[in-house]
């Protein structure tokens, strides 16, 4: 099936923002950004669709917010941006979605949460019961207490941790370019696109790995490594550049392209 069609007849879709798409060109969150966000999610509730938001930029919102630290590499430093940040995202994500109406809820996952099995049915109620009575959970890694043993490390790991464990029809990536290429397209002009992926592990092998933003956690081998996830589960993956207008609608109708990462039958 091709990215619209799968978009199409998918119910549950868990959505994964990255830092380097949520912020803007001053490091602070993108507040218009977010407010075309929630139209879309709005967009796509009134098609009968259930939406999870995966959420970076903790971090970064921090250190808008405090104005300093932004260089300082000690962990406790960097757990106490995300704590003075995760305030900032969350109420700007509140203000956003409160013009469509639509209130939201937050999750805070560590790595263990996903290895117990109490915690993983309390988890899915609580997805459930905020996704019956309309509101959109938003999900992060508990950044502000996580230590390295606890660590997930990297939202695109998380959001597909959480399309496994939510049973989700579709794990979409909102990142800064269109999608996977065979080479990093910033630095070649040769670099070609890949828009259907069916075997993850030869891509893997193929495509050029690139280094991680300066503020977030995640690179290319991240997000191949969330498609190897998700695909194992039988759930497609959407690979797309965030940063385009109106881009999940968009791919909804077919009129944006994209990589998708597809499972095997």
């Amino acid at each position: 099936m091709d990215k619209d069609e799968i978009m199409q007849k998918s119910r549950k879709i868990v959505i994964k923002i990255g830092t380097n798409t949520l912020s803007d060109e001053n490091g602070f969150v993108n507040k218009e950004y977010l407010s075309k966000l929630a139209y879309q999610v709005n967009e796509l509730k009134k098609r009968g669709k259930q939406v999870v938001l995966v959420s970076s930029g903790a971090r970064i919102a921090g250190v808008a917010t405090l104005g300093k630290w932004a260089l300082k590499e000690k962990v406790h430093y960097k757990q106490a941006l995300c704590a003075i940040g995760q305030v900032e995202l969350m109420d700007a994500y509140r203000k956003a979605f409160f013009e469509y109406g639509i209130p939201i809820g937050q999750i805070l996952f560590t790595k263990d949460d996903f290895s117990d099995s109490y915690r993983i049915l309390n988890i899915r109620n609580t997805l459930f019961t905020l996704i019956d009575e309309g509101v959109i959970p938003i999900v992060n890694e508990n950044d502000s207490v996580s230590v390295e043993e606890i660590k997930i490390g990297d939202n695109d790991t998380l959001a597909a941790y959480t399309a496994h464990l939510w049973n989700a029809d579709l794990l979409i990536l909102l990142s800064d370019i269109d999608g996977i290429y065979n080479k990093n397209p910033k630095e070649y002009k040769d670099a070609v696109f890949i828009e259907k992926i069916e075997d993850v592990n030869h891509i893997e092998k193929i495509a050029e790995i690139g280094d991680a933003g300066s503020f977030g956690t995640g690179g290319m081998h991240t997000k191949i490594q969330a498609a190897k996830l998700v695909n194992k589960h039988g759930i497609p993956m959407i690979l797309a550049n965030g940063e385009k207008e109106n881009i999940i609608l968009n791919l909804l109708e077919g009129k944006e392209r994209a990589s998708v990462f597809l499972p095997k039958i």
